[in-house]
């Protein structure tokens, strides 16, 4: 390995790679399948194995394997339990610290959050992943297409149907 080139078994490294990636591949992972403490629980294992097999990763390549790890991680896991998405912990409420509103619209703005998470956990997994990378992470279509591996048109599509899916259910958004 050059000289010039970080080694992902490099303490420091590895520190930094851990620190820009583990947030964005857990809110992947829990987008992709729904349970927080999961999501979390995934992420350190796929960094856990990084940094076991650091010597075969190239920093150059830890991004793909611990997204990679993550999902194949994800995919066993849900194959043993099948859980309802969970999306309560990215609706916030609004703080009603002042609030001149009049109890029937605090009313109805609570029943169509309720309505909204409702229909983003009923979207299919794949529709509800890359709507929820990109109203909620606010990532483009082309980072969502590079973390999913799949083209730009693709992921398009899957908004496309989402948000048409989301529409039926709720009206505009």
């Amino acid at each position: 390995m050059p000289n010039n080139k970080k080694s992902t078994c490099d303490e420091r490294a590895f520190d930094e790679f851990f620190k820009s990636h583990s947030k964005l591949l857990r809110n992947y992972v829990y987008y992709k399948f729904g349970d927080l403490q999961q999501a979390e629980d995934i992420v350190q294992d796929a960094f856990i194995k990084l940094w076991h097999n650091c010597s075969k990763v190239p920093l150059d390549k830890a991004k793909s394997y611990v997204y990679t790890i993550a999902t194949n991680l994800g995919i066993s896991d849900t194959r043993h339990q099948k859980v309802r998405f969970k999306y309560k912990d990215y609706i916030t409420q609004r703080k009603s610290d002042v609030n001149n509103e009049s109890p029937e619209f605090i009313a109805l703005e609570k029943e169509y959050m309720e309505t909204l998470k409702n229909a983003i956990a009923e979207l299919p997994e794949r529709q509800r992943e890359v709507f929820l990378l990109s109203r909620i992470d606010k990532k483009t279509y082309r980072e969502i297409a590079e973390l999913s591996n799949v083209s730009v048109k693709a992921i398009e599509k899957l908004m496309h149907k989402a948000l048409v899916t989301l529409r039926k259910k709720i009206g505009n958004i």
